[in-house]
Parts: structure tokens; C-alpha cells; sequence
């Protein structure tokens, strides 16, 4: 079964609940800020909760920041609660590794 796309209404109450994410070309995007020294293991973290979830985000990281972005590719590469699940997740994450939302 296809995950459902949320409705623009559905993901700004759920940013509401996302500090420091965004909805920017069609995915649920954020950045965090931490000691370059932390940045591999937050890495590694989010990795083993993307695995356990099967669901996966695009990550950059440059220099002390690392940026996510997310939407469901199986639903057309749109926004589903499966994102705003790992969002929330990742965001937990970043706050156990010191990590700040960027801006």
C-alpha cells in the first residue's frame, strides 16, 4: 500500500511541531549545526534509525552542519507522514548528539 501524500494544511501543522524544518522543493528539509568532532557519529545515529524505519533522507554535510531532506520517493516524491515520523526522529537524534537547528 502506497503512502499518502500530506495536504499543504497537514504539513504545516505538522512543521508546527518541527522546529527548525521546512518544506522547501516538495521535501521536508533541515540543517543542524554541531562540533565537527560529533557530526559522524549523529551521522551514524540517524543512519541506524533510517535502516530500522527503511526510509532514508538525502544528507549533505559540510563542515559543522548537516542538512536532511526528505519525501517518500515510493509515493512520487512527495511529503507523507513517514517524513514527518523520520524528521521528528532525526530531530531527537540531533538534540542527543549537541546538535542545533540551523537559523
Amino acid at each position: 500500500m502506497a503512502a499518502t501524500p500530506l495536504t499543504d494544511v497537514e504539513i504545516t501543522n505538522a512543521l508546527a511541531e518541527l522546529p527548525g524544518w521546512a518544506f522547501e522543493d516538495n521535501a521536508l528539509t533541515a540543517g543542524f549545526t554541531a562540533d565537527r568532532t560529533l557530526l559522524p557519529q549523529l551521522y551514524v545515529a540517524v543512519a541506524a534509525a533510517e535502516d530500522d524505519a527503511d526510509h532514508h533522507a538525502r544528507v549533505s554535510i559540510l563542515y559543522g552542519t548537516i542538512s536532511f531532506a526528505l519525501n517518500t520517493h515510493d509515493a512520487g516524491d512527495v511529503v507523507t507522514a513517514k517524513d514527518t515520523a523520520m524528521a521528528a526522529r532525526i530531530s531527537a537524534i540531533a538534540a542527543d548528539h549537541q546538535a542545533r537547528p540551523v537559523g
